[in-house]
C-alpha cells in the first residue's frame, strides 16, 4: 500500500464512509487551540482535511516508503517525505498529533511512538487510528486497513505505555463490512451505532488517544542512567621543558 493506492481508496465510496464513520468517532475528542501545532503522520491527509481544516499551523509526515503527495492543493505545501523514526522537528513542538495508516506498517512500532513522543509537547494528545486484530477489516486486503500488523487493545496499551504514554479515551469504528457496494454501504453506515452496541471489540478500526507524560519516574520503576560511550578527558595546562605530567584517566 503506497501513497497513491491509498489516495484511490478515500476517493472511492467506500473509503469516503470510512472517513465519514472515523472522523464523527475522533471529531469529540479532538481539541485544538488557535496557535497549537498539530502534525498528521501516515497518511492522515482525510481526517486532517476534517479535523483541522484552514489551520493555519499543520503539517502532513508521509513515510519514506510509501510516498508523499502534494498537500493542500492550493497555497504554501505542508506534505513531506520523511523518516518515521528520525521526524525533521526540534522537541516538543507539536501539540497534536493524528497517525492513521502509519503504526501498523512500521517496522518497528515501539521506535517511531518514541520518535513521536519526542517531537511532542507536554500534555500533548496523540490520535491513533489502527487496524483491530479481532475484526474482519484486518483480514481483508481489499482496503487499506489489511495491509500491515493489527493490533489489539493489550498490544496498543503496552507499547503506548513503554513510549511513555498514558491512555486517556478509547473508541471503535468501521463495524459495517469492507464491501464495496452501494447498497451495503449505505446500509451499514447506518448501521454503525447498532452494530457496535451489538459486536462490541469486533471493530474494523480501535481509535486511541493518549497524553504524553513527562515526569522521570513511571510504573513505580527506577528511570536507567544511560552511560555515554565516551567520556572526554581534559588535557593538562602546558609544563615547561624537562619536568613530566601526570594524567589519571577514570576507569569506565
Amino acid at each position: 500500500m503506497d501513497v497513491v493506492d491509498l489516495r484511490e481508496f478515500y476517493d472511492s465510496e467506500l473509503g469516503q464512509a470510512v472517513r465519514r464513520l472515523v472522523t464523527k468517532r475522533l471529531a469529540p475528542r479532538f481539541k485544538l487551540a488557535s496557535g497549537q501545532t498539530v502534525l498528521g503522520l501516515g497518511y492522515a491527509l482525510p481526517y486532517m482535511e476534517d479535523l483541522a481544516l484552514g489551520h493555519d499551523r499543520s503539517l502532513a509526515f508521509m513515510m519514506a516508503r510509501r510516498g508523499v503527495i502534494h498537500w493542500p492543493l492550493a497555497g504554501d505545501v505542508r506534505a513531506a517525505l520523511v523518516d518515521e523514526y528520525d521526524l525533521p522537528l526540534l522537541e516538543s513542538v507539536a501539540d497534536a498529533v493524528i497517525v492513521t495508516h502509519g503504526l501498523e506498517l512500521a517496522e518497528d512500532p515501539l521506535e517511531m511512538l518514541q520518535e513521536i513522543w519526542r517531537v511532542m509537547a507536554p500534555q500533548g494528545r496523540l490520535y491513533l487510528v489502527v487496524p483491530n486484530r479481532r475484526g474482519i477489516w484486518s483480514a481483508s486486503e481489499a482496503t487499506p486497513f489489511g495491509y500491515g500488523q493489527p493490533f489489539s487493545r493489550s498490544q496498543i496499551l503496552g507499547l503506548l505505555k513503554e513510549a511513555r504514554f498514558s491512555v486517556s479515551n478509547w473508541d471503535q469504528a468501521l463495524f459495517l463490512p469492507p464491501l464495496k457496494a452501494p447498497a451495503l454501504i449505505k446500509a451499514g453506515e447506518a448501521m454503525e451505532w447498532p452494530m457496535m452496541r451489538l459486536l462490541g471489540r469486533f471493530s474494523g478500526v480501535l481509535i486511541v488517544e493518549a497524553m504524553k507524560q513527562v515526569y522521570a519516574f513511571s510504573s513505580g520503576k527506577r528511570a536507567r542512567r544511560l552511560v555515554p560511550r565516551l567520556r572526554p578527558v581534559l588535557l593538562p595546562a602546558p609544563q615547561p621543558a624537562g619536568r613530566s605530567h601526570r594524567i589519571d584517566v577514570p576507569s569506565a
